[in-house]
């Protein structure tokens, strides 16, 4: 069962469990951004998001939140605007993110996305969310559901980023957190902090191998392929 004369043996890597087991690992607090999808002053999202920060101190980690006031809609902008630079030089900084978005309209907000779009798939030669951990959060104003969470997962797969398992939906939401914008004791809440640590976990397992973890074999025969060529074409001329 090992005819594969379809593999290119010069870039077919055998699994190496030594690669997935680093006798060295990181030692400082893991780092996570916190982005929320919505800019109303009494933001449920925010307030989920704030939660999650909260939770996420609690476990150890270092926490940035992005206020995407004043983020510009994805391409009317240059990369160098400050909030663009602001939330591209997060994302490269964070080892793990947590999205927390509102579902309107049975989706994910444009907040949401906007600042998804504007995050990269590469930076020069260096992928800045390839292998990083995400957890996805939502809040309905009505009765659960989970299209915004399902949305996100797409995304986050899109972006090669190792989304959890778990995930947290807030149903009326506006009942689930006091004047104060702190959200109440109750089983969603006690998901937000499943899901948190869940997430913290899966960031110190996966921080120090990420790039071996998504290292793909196509992609090391087409890197292969435009080597040879580079190097055939040398000796052409």
């Amino acid at each position: 069962m090992t005819d594969t004369p379809q593999i290119t043996d010069a870039t077919f890597a055998p699994i190496d469990p030594d690669a997935l087991f680093p006798s060295e690992r990181s030692s400082h607090p893991p780092r996570i951004l916190v982005l929320y999808g919505s800019l109303r002053e009494r933001s449920f999202s925010r307030f989920a998001a704030e939660e999650a920060a909260r939770v996420l101190t609690r476990f150890g980690a270092e926490v940035q939140l992005f206020d995407p006031r004043d983020l510009p809609a994805p391409d009317s902008a240059p990369t160098d605007h400050p909030k663009v630079a602001e939330l591209r030089d997060l994302v490269s900084w964070c080892e793990g993110m947590v999205w927390s978005s509102p579902e309107r309209h049975g989706a994910m907000t444009g907040i949401m996305k906007s600042q998804i779009d504007w995050i990269p798939l590469s930076l020069g030669s260096v992928r800045p969310t390839q292998g990083k951990t995400l957890a996805v959060m939502q809040v309905c104003g009505g009765s659960q559901s989970f299209n915004t969470v399902n949305q996100l997962r797409i995304l986050g797969r899109w972006m090669r980023l190792l989304t959890i398992p778990n995930q947290s939906s807030v149903p009326k939401a506006w009942d689930e957190f006091d004047e104060d914008g702190r959200m109440k004791p109750s089983p969603y809440y006690n998901r937000i902090v499943d899901v948190m640590e869940e997430l913290v976990r899966f960031t110190l397992l996966t921080r120090d191998i990420r790039d071996h973890l998504v290292d793909r074999y196509s992609e090391r025969v087409e890197d292969h392929a435009a080597l040879s060529a580079r190097v055939n074409q040398s000796k052409a001329v």
